[in-house]
Parts: C-alpha cells; structure tokens; sequence
C-alpha cells in the first residue's frame, strides 16, 4: 500500500503547474490522426455511452471521499489533466478508494481532507469513482466548480495515448452534456474556476489544452470536437450516470 501511495504521491500535491504551452496546430494533428474511427450514421446516446467505455469504480459511500452525502445539481463539467506521469487510471481509482489522495482541511480550502473527482479518463476506459449528483473535491473548494461541476480528469502516463484520451473524454463530455442538460459553453477547464487564496488564482490546468496557461484556440478545438460527439446523437435521453 506505501508503494501504490508513493507512486501517486505527485496527484496528490494537486497538478504542477508546467511550462506554458502555445498552439500548435501540427501536434493537434497528432492527436486527431490517433482518433478511433467513427461509425457513420446517427446513434443513440447509449451507444455513445457505449463507444466512451465507461467502468465503474465508486468510492464506498460512507468512506474516505465519499464520508458525507454531498447532493448536487450538475450545471458544469470540468476537465482536467492529471499532470501524474506514472499513474493511469486503474491506479487513480484504487487512490481514491483508499483515501491516498489527501488534502489538508481548512476553512476556505478543502472542505473533506480528500482529493475526488468523477471520471478518470485515459485511451481505452474512464473510470467512474462518484455519482454525478455527488460533489467532488476537484476545482475551487466552496466554489461552483466543485458545488456544481461533473470533474474528468485525462490520465498523462507514459505510453497512454493522449489523442484517445483526449477524444474519449470529448466523446464521455458529449454524453453527460445530454444526460444533465448542459450546455457546451458550460464544459470548462480546471482554469476557468478561481481557487480563492491559492497562488496562481487561475490554474493551468489541463494545461496541454491551453495556450500560456489560458484557453485559446487549443480548447476551443477541443469544444469542438465535444461538439462534434454532441452532434452524432440521436434526439432523446441519456440515461444520468448516477
């Protein structure tokens, strides 16, 4: 158990912030020849579901993270990036379960001493740890981002494809964005909340998204590929993810 907490320990420092990174139009283009290919034609929203291969892994209620019921609305989905390069998401999911994520407690910081999210994504699974109608601990503390936002965290260790991570969370986005009735300019980076009393305010994150440490024209690519997935659906429900 040391060793699978030590392996993680660089998640549980929250994300480093990295040197900033610009647009870079030949390395999207990396990502999108590493796409699966689409089926043609319209599909349901469960064969979406489907296509983003979803597992469930939820942290036991009543236990480290998930200690308290904490009920929510989802009105946003943030994206982040793990910014680990050694764990994937199997080992996220195993850190959380056993509380290994640690945060330290305090008025007007982390409100549970833990560290929780919803999805951990990387290029052939996302695995669910929470409900989607529970608060994670993921953005901005007692802010909107985590009282009202659907985290997904993308997996960076070496020899994941990011390409297919990336798509695979655009396509798990798409589909959460149907189940909950969000709209697509209420899908966020980890950027986009404030972290009152923490320095930098705004953080890059997920920073290979964004250009000098903000959104541009890398994480508008990204809404569109969201988009892209949204628009494949067929009219009807999605059935909510918890």
């Amino acid at each position: 158990m040391r060793r699978n907490v030590a392996l993680l320990l660089p998640l549980a420092i929250a994300c480093i912030v990295v040197a900033c990174t610009t647009y870079d139009g030949s390395r999207v283009a990396r990502w999108e020849s590493r796409f699966a290919p689409v089926p043609a034609g319209a599909m349901t929203p469960d064969q979406l579901l489907a296509e983003t291969h979803v597992k469930l892994d939820i942290i036991p209620a009543g236990t480290v993270g998930r200690r308290y019921y904490r009920p929510m609305t989802p009105r946003y989905i943030t994206i982040h990036s793990t910014q680990n390069y050694t764990g994937n998401a199997y080992q996220h999911a195993l850190a959380l379960k056993r509380g290994a994520l640690r945060a330290t407690k305090r008025r007007g910081g982390n409100r549970i001493g833990f560290l929780t999210w919803h999805f951990t994504v990387q290029d052939d699974v996302a695995i669910q740890h929470l409900p989607c109608r529970e608060q994670g601990e993921h953005a901005d503390f007692d802010g909107p981002g985590n009282n009202y936002s659907i985290g997904i965290e993308m997996c960076e260790h070496n020899g994941n494809d990011i390409g297919q991570t990336i798509d695979r969370t655009a396509r798990l986005a798409a589909y959460l964005m149907r189940a909950y009735n969000i709209p697509l300019d209420h899908v966020v980076p980890h950027y986009h909340w404030s972290r009152v009393g923490v320095s930098p305010l705004h953080k890059d994150c997920p920073h290979f998204l964004l250009e000098h440490g903000r959104p541009g024209q890398t994480w508008r690519w990204f809404q569109g590929r969201v988009q892209f997935h949204y628009n494949r659906m067929l009219q009807g429900p999605a059935t909510p993810l918890g």
